[in-house]
């Protein structure tokens, strides 16, 4: 897992609280990575120099050539089939009882998800390394 943002409450956008986290500034500036991202981020990519990838703009919304319809969905299924890794990633996460069952305080929120998605991420890693036989 590469980040794990604070919880906010369900009304804040996606895009805003990234904006509001200084998200956009360190995509900007850092390293060069590819991040892929849901429709919720359109707009971030020209911000971050294409370091975001979005699911591509509907231009059309009715009457659509059919040559634009065919183009925009081959993108679409394009990029979709390299976002599935990280929606089960995502899936993964939430399926964690303490994540999905979480009856306590609001503010231990974040703390939970911080310690599930470090868990998570050592699982993971832990898979990849072969164990030596004796």
């Amino acid at each position: 897992m590469l980040y794990c943002s604070p919880s906010e409450p369900g009304s804040c956008a996606d895009i805003t609280h990234a904006r509001q986290l200084g998200l956009v500034r360190l995509l900007a500036d850092g390293p060069a990575v590819e991040i892929l991202a849901d429709a919720g981020y359109q707009g971030l990519g020209a911000q971050t120099g294409g370091r975001v990838v979005t699911p591509p703009h509907r231009k059309f919304k009715k009457n659509a050539p059919d040559w634009y319809e065919e183009i925009y969905e081959r993108r679409r299924k394009a990029h979709s089939s390299r976002r599935i890794r990280v929606e089960h990633g995502i899936a993964h996460l939430k399926n964690w009882r303490a994540l999905a069952r979480h009856l306590g305080r609001r503010e231990h929120m974040s703390d939970i998800v911080q310690a599930v998605a470090g868990l998570l991420s050592h699982q993971r890693t832990a898979d990849l390394i072969p164990t030596p036989q004796t």
